[in-house]
């Protein structure tokens, strides 16, 4: 792809770097860019950069946030006995829409997956041991994609909490195995909630 402008093929190199964006679109896009007014341009550069660096992790649930707390860890009518366990801020963002889970959340910021070179330590876990450790979550549900990074990440954590006394429990499979969280329907994704098991008898099937 010839470009007759150094700042074009600038903007189109970076611009295509975002997932699902091939450099095509990518020029679509920046010349879109190009034809607006000057001041929407800058609206989104300067909210794009107030993102990356004014955005926090919330300090309890490593949710996505724009203060400590993030607004659901700071509501007090939310069940402080139960915790759902996800990869990120999709799947929050997912299960909230279905409105059928009023605990809280812990976000592990990935799943274990050998392949990418993520392990454990790259995660939250041992931050979400300490919290069950502390004895008042009475019930942790696993929420994590149908996928073998999934499972294998769902089973370390199962491992590691066995020993205390708490109620774990994961998604009914009403999520079709290898389907990941964020794209299921709020219906199936809110009865999976709804009718979640005990973990140690998704480990028959």
């Amino acid at each position: 792809m010839d470009f007759s402008s150094k700042l074009l093929e600038n903007a189109v190199n970076e611009m295509a770097q975002l997932p699902g964006i091939g450099r095509r679109t990518a020029l679509r896009l920046v010349l879109h860019l190009l034809k607006q007014p000057k001041e929407q341009t800058h609206y989104l550069t300067e909210a794009l950069s107030s993102f990356r660096d004014e955005i926090k992790l919330c300090k309890n649930c490593h949710n996505i946030s724009d203060v400590e707390l993030c607004e659901i860890c700071r509501n007090p009518r939310r069940d402080p006995s139960a915790i759902c366990v996800v990869e990120d801020i999709r799947d929050v963002m997912a299960i909230e829409n279905t409105s059928q889970f009023k605990g809280f959340y812990h976000v592990l910021g990935g799943k274990i997956s050998p392949m990418e070179g993520i392990g454990p330590h790259n995660l939250t876990i041992e931050d979400l041991v300490r919290k069950v450790a502390d004895g008042e979550i009475k019930e942790v549900i696993l929420a994590l994609s149908s996928t073998m990074e999934g499972d294998t990440t769902n089973f370390y954590i199962y491992r590691q909490l066995q020993k205390f006394e708490v109620n774990l429990t994961t998604i009914a499979r009403g999520i079709s195995v290898g389907d990941e969280i964020e794209y299921a329907d709020e219906v199936t994704l809110g009865r999976s909630i709804l009718n979640r098991v005990p973990f140690h008898q998704s480990l028959k099937h």
